[in-house]
């Protein structure tokens, strides 16, 4: 076995290293033991949780002083209280060693865990059970900071969104498989055990299967390679409450980064609602037995997993946070209809099984809004997790991670606090529902308001991929860090919604003055923190003030993109480009990174040819067009001559 630890690589270099298919990383070593780990882990938890619930609820008269109406519920709050009180150390230890050795030493933990659930299962013993239970939520306390500071530690910046995507399929497959297997564990042997002596064949076989499960985990994470610690001369403060508290301010110190992990918690409260909820839909709303449980949880899980599949493929590798408010829109949208598709179900006679409830074709609706309310779960989450890892300081990114889990317990249990007193308050469960997707539209619209970025991305996302296929050539070139001035042909009124949809970071426009008159794109601008500028006869003072403007942007570290012509072209070819760009290059030396849009001159957006020159055919929605970056020049060598010329040659005849 080779233990020599992965070479760390700049941002720079890893953004480079490409992979055919976000699959092809189960077949490396840098993935898949670490993927094998935490779903292995992810299964055994809700095996023992399911097991546990559903023996208590069934078999309630073998375990004394256990209500099974409230039982559900005092579970998942055991489980969760270690998220609130040990998150903050285990963001520490996170940073502080090796994240390989603590994969080993969580799941070396996790088989003394099940061996005490195996003896509590085998004694009917619900003390044994609940402290089963609590040790089960210590061991996924640790290990979730572990699990998302690997990914972007082993991943270059062009893997995270796939990385993600698998680790959160594979995360609610697991739920899903344990779900079943842990449901039907349990009711083995149930009916022939009756209310006599005797251990029931379910107890025995939970307890061999969590622990054969802890067992195969452990043999995973074996394989698993060594992780430089980020942090290792850090010291841990083993006081809770007061690192909980500096793991809260050292995550408010980056905004974007904060309510990312504040969108991430509502979809914790937003799923944790929907979940919690299922047994009473099934019985009460669907009138289905247990089983029906299995499918509507199986729909939930394949959705979000599917979800976070696709992400990659519609963020074409890149962390593309447009996709985020397209995931809140159709999570409230299916969570609405939900709503109404609960009020237009067929009377039923008895509890239907699961072949009874899918012949009745009214249920079909609701699979089908559980399912694509998941997908759309997973648009929203995949790339909030990868944003934060992205943007995150690795010196201290687990315990930002572990900040996120405070936050994600938090949100939990205020969710089943809302759903208890609705439905103390006569509320149903699809008003729930309703209630949630409500609240959905609201929470989202407020995090997009004070982080416009993420909604500008999914503006700039939805009109491109709507109107064009775009082609990027050498996109690699834009810098994932530090300042730079990026310089492009000027060709349509949309150059700029095209380059910022297809970045991989924020990007400051200097634009024309007078295009922040027009309503719409004025908007939009002012929230893309676009630098308006005028020429010197217009208005001296503006001109000055956007020179100043970029010079802060680049100090900050920011990319300012720049079309250096000063004008759309009337005929497709480029204009002469002026000294704007030598100008903020002599205030801020920066490299410069030339681009070329081709494709664009001819559309709806370009404008109309007044020369002499035969105009193309307007071309139709979903055109093809290309965005072609060369190699940085560094700022000495940039003369706008070779600026033009590079300029030109990238963007070849076709205009």
């Amino acid at each position: 076995m080779n233990d020599r630890p992965i070479p760390a690589t700049s941002d720079a270099t890893r953004e480079r290293t490409g992979h055919a298919s976000q699959f092809t990383l189960l077949r490396e070593r840098r993935f898949a033991p670490f993927f094998w780990t935490q779903f292995l882990g992810a299964m055994n938890d809700n095996v023992f949780k399911i097991g546990f619930t559903s023996l208590v609820t069934y078999q309630a008269a073998r375990f004394s002083g256990v209500d099974p109406k409230t039982v559900a519920f005092l579970i998942s709050a055991i489980f969760i209280a270690p998220f609130v009180l040990f998150s903050a150390t285990a963001g520490q230890i996170a940073d502080k060693y090796d994240k390989a050795m603590l994969a080993r030493w969580v799941k070396t933990f996790e088989i003394a865990v099940m061996l005490v659930g195996a003896t509590g299962f085998w004694l009917h013993s619900a003390p044994l059970l609940y402290a089963c239970t609590f040790l089960m939520g210590v061991h996924s306390t640790v290990f979730g900071p572990v699990k998302y500071a690997y990914l972007p530690q082993n991943l270059s910046t062009d893997e995270l969104v796939g990385g993600n995507g698998l680790v959160e399929m594979g995360t609610f497959v697991a739920i899903l498989l344990g779900t079943i297997i842990g449901g039907v564990a349990a009711g083995i042997g149930a009916t022939d055990a009756g209310a006599g002596g005797g251990t029931p064949a379910g107890a025995v076989w939970l307890g061999a299967l969590c622990i054969g499960v802890a067992i195969v985990g452990r043999v995973a994470s074996a394989f698993v390679p060594p992780c430089a610690p980020s942090q290792p001369g850090l010291r841990i403060n083993w006081n809770p409450v007061s690192e909980t508290w500096r793991n809260l301010r050292l995550a408010h110190g980056n905004r974007t980064v904060f309510l990312s992990l504040l969108g991430i918690s509502w979809l914790w409260f937003f799923g944790a609602t929907f979940l919690s909820s299922f047994f009473n839909f099934a019985k009460d709303v669907l009138s289905a037995d247990s089983g029906v449980v299995t499918v509507l949880l199986a729909m939930f899980s394949l959705g979000i997993g599917l979800g976070s599949l696709l992400c990659e493929r519609l963020s074409r590798r890149r962390i593309e946070i447009g996709l985020v408010p397209l995931g809140s829109i159709g999570m409230s949208v299916f969570g609405i209809d939900l709503f109404f598709a609960s009020h237009a179900l067929p009377a039923a006679p008895h509890l239907l099984s699961v072949g009874e409830f899918l012949g009745v074709a009214a249920h079909w609706r609701v699979l089908a809004d559980l399912f694509l309310l998941a997908m759309f779960g997973g648009f929203y989450s995949v790339p909030l997790y990868a944003l934060i890892q992205s943007r995150s300081e690795p010196s201290h990114r687990a315990r930002i991670i572990a900040a996120n889990n405070i936050l994600n317990a938090l949100f939990m249990i205020v969710s089943a606090l809302m759903a208890m007193a609705l439905s103390n308050a006569g509320v149903g469960i699809p008003g729930i529902f309703l209630t949630t997707a409500l609240l959905n539209i609201v929470v989202a619209a407020y995090i997009y308001t004070l982080v416009p970025e993420f909604l500008l991305r999914f503006i700039a996302w939805v009109l491109v991929h709507t109107f064009y296929r775009v082609r990027l050539v050498h996109a690699e070139h834009i810098p994932v860090k530090g300042p730079a001035v990026l310089v492009c042909n000027h060709v349509s009124y949309v150059d700029a919604i095209v380059i910022m949809a297809e970045s991989p970071r924020p990007i400051r426009f200097v634009m024309d003055h007078q295009i922040f008159r027009n309503p719409f794109l004025g908007w939009v601008f002012r929230h893309a923190k676009a630098i308006p500028i005028a020429p010197a006869h217009e208005d001296a003072a503006q001109l000055t003030a956007a020179y100043d403007a970029c010079a802060a942007a680049l100090a900050d570290g920011d990319l300012v993109c720049i079309f250096p012509e000063g004008k759309l072209t009337k005929t497709g070819d480029m204009n002469p480009f002026r000294h704007g760009v030598t100008e903020v290059l002599r205030r801020s030396p920066v490299p410069v990174v030339p681009m070329a849009l081709r494709g664009l001159w001819g559309s709806v957006f370009s404008r109309g040819a007044v020369s002499d020159q035969p105009r193309p055919a307007r071309r139709a929605l979903a055109s093809r067009l290309t965005l072609a970056v060369g190699e940085p020049i560094a700022p000495d060598e940039v003369t706008l001559e070779r600026l033009q010329e590079t300029v030109a040659e990238l963007r070849g005849a076709r205009r």
